[in-house]
């Protein structure tokens, strides 16, 4: 389930990401190792209601920005002192580079020959 914020206007969506809310950092981290081990390629993360015009924004995470996103995050919870969260982040990274460095197993076909 995705994370709900209302704004007032489009400008507030705006200073959402540019201020570094602390909200989307959480949310976007939730949102991450929930879905670690899913398959679908972007998950959503967001969903952003401005009030003013009726519009929803909805906000998805490629699962090829799972690593450097968690990365850039955890220094925001180290900064807030968010260490038992940090200790979470720091896992999902250990489980992403190692499902990174994993090469995907080749399957073998029998050869059919033709007699």
């Amino acid at each position: 389930m995705a994370t709900r914020f209302d704004i007032d206007t489009f400008e507030e969506f705006e200073t959402l990401f540019t201020t570094k809310k602390p909200e989307i950092s959480e949310a976007f981290v939730e949102t991450i190792l929930k879905n670690l081990k899913g398959k679908k390629r972007y998950v959503h993360a967001l969903s952003i209601v401005c009030n003013s015009d009726g519009e929803v924004y909805d906000v998805t995470i490629d699962r090829e920005d799972f690593l450097p996103t968690l990365k850039q995050n955890l220094i925001t919870y180290e900064e807030e002192e968010r260490y038992e969260d940090c200790i979470k982040i720091q896992k999902a990274l250990k489980y992403l580079k190692k499902k990174k460095n994993v090469k995907p197993r080749k399957t073998r076909r029998n050869k059919r020959t033709n007699s």
